[in-house]
């Protein structure tokens, strides 16, 4: 495991459990994150495929470097994720959020998966991608919509700082700010940041590119995040670094 340090943002190169292993308990605030959907088709031989062939849409000319842990079967990918989910609940105050992303297909089994890791499921939030997104053909509707599971470590408590906060998000995916095959728009994660109050502490256990905390420090919030893939570690790692030398970079201390 590697770890980089850079304002109130803290970087770790290594396996999600591994690292959450280490992580203080009761210490974060909020988890905001992204993990292997294992989805991608309806039968072995369409999970199995490589993730590109997955999730990269045919005519895009980009290169991008696959990511490991997106072949797991139904069974063993709720049980993955109660094992890091647990881990979230542990590190998590009391009352903190925990927000993770799902497709359609696993979406069923991801909100089994977060009541079985000890969270109060509080809802579904869609994520609105727009009408570029793709269909297979025209008899289909759009595979429009991502979505936010959400819910809470017991109570969820009164905000004074904001909210409420959208019911439905719609960010569009610009490819100038893709930096991974599976990104999430920056923009939409800095909205999501502003759930929990500035200086709070965000968690991504499948941080990518780095787009959850490059959203938190842009909403002064302080972020640890986690990543396995050396390509993509990396990317993130430059994306901290151009914020800090536009001066961006959230460099405050815990509220």
């Amino acid at each position: 495991m590697a770890l980089y340090e850079i304002g109130t943002s803290t970087l770790h190169h290594g396996e999600a459990l591994q690292v959450l292993q280490t992580l203080p308990t009761v210490s974060v605030d909020a988890v905001i994150t992204d993990p292997p959907y294992s989805s991608g088709g309806l039968h072995k031989s369409d999970r199995t495929l490589s993730t590109a062939a997955k999730y990269v849409s045919t005519g895009q000319t980009k290169e991008w470097h696959g990511f490991s842990g997106d072949h797991r079967d139904q069974r063993s990918w709720v049980m993955w994720c109660q094992l890091w989910m647990h881990e979230c609940y542990r590190v998590l105050h009391e009352g903190g959020y925990f927000l993770t992303f799902v497709d359609w297909r696993q979406l069923p089994s991801m909100t089994d998966a977060l009541q079985c890791a000890g969270f109060i499921w509080r809802g579904i939030v869609p994520w609105n991608k727009g009408l570029g997104s793709r269909a297979p053909h025209k008899g289909y509707f759009r595979h429009q919509c991502e979505y936010i599971v959400w819910g809470t470590k017991g109570g969820c408590a009164i905000a004074e700082h904001a909210g409420p906060y959208p019911g439905c998000y719609d960010v569009t995916v610009r490819q100038s700010d893709k930096f991974h095959m599976t990104g999430k728009p920056t923009e939409l994660m800095e909205q999501l940041s502003l759930i929990v109050p500035p200086g709070s502490l965000i968690l991504d256990p499948f941080m990518g590119s780095g787009s959850t905390g490059i959203g938190a420090a842009r909403a002064g919030r302080r972020f640890i995040g986690i990543e396995v893939e050396h390509s993509y570690f990396h990317v993130a790692r430059e994306r901290f670094e151009q914020l800090e030398a536009q001066g961006d970079l959230f460099e405050g201390v815990a509220a």
